[in-house]
């Protein structure tokens, strides 16, 4: 039996992370974090496979979150794809530049949720 992929999701509200994690269980271990700090706690504890992280919180932005992510070693090789209600073309460009393998508008299309994380987790 193989051991399934990890992903980490991240949003500051609940029900953001239960439609992620209704996607996305059973096919892999998935673990949520409600705020930015927690997200980055957990990814240097144990390094996720995938993180969907959300940008609009509070305290630290998705942004934010994605740099250090990016500035540590340990978290560094992480993909990272936000899902996000920002929709405008510079929040999408803003996100790659700092590192992100993608880029999910909400409400999420669970297919295509399914696709990305397949893609980069394959």
């Amino acid at each position: 039996m193989e051991d399934k992929k990890t992903i980490l999701v991240v949003d500051d509200t609940a029900v953001n992370i239960d439609v992620l994690v209704g996607i996305l269980r059973g096919i892999y271990k998935v673990k949520a974090a409600i705020s930015g700090e927690t997200a980055l706690k957990i990814a240097k504890k144990k390094p996720p496979d995938l993180i969907l992280l959300d940008i609009m919180m509070p305290e630290m932005d998705g942004y934010q979150v994605c740099e250090q992510l990016m500035a540590d070693p340990t978290t560094a090789d992480v993909p990272v794809v936000f899902v996000t209600g920002m929709t405008d073309q510079a929040d999408q460009a803003k996100g790659i530049a700092l590192g992100a393998k993608g880029y999910l508008t909400k409400p999420v299309d669970p297919e295509k949720v399914k696709a990305i994380a397949q893609k980069i987790l394959a």
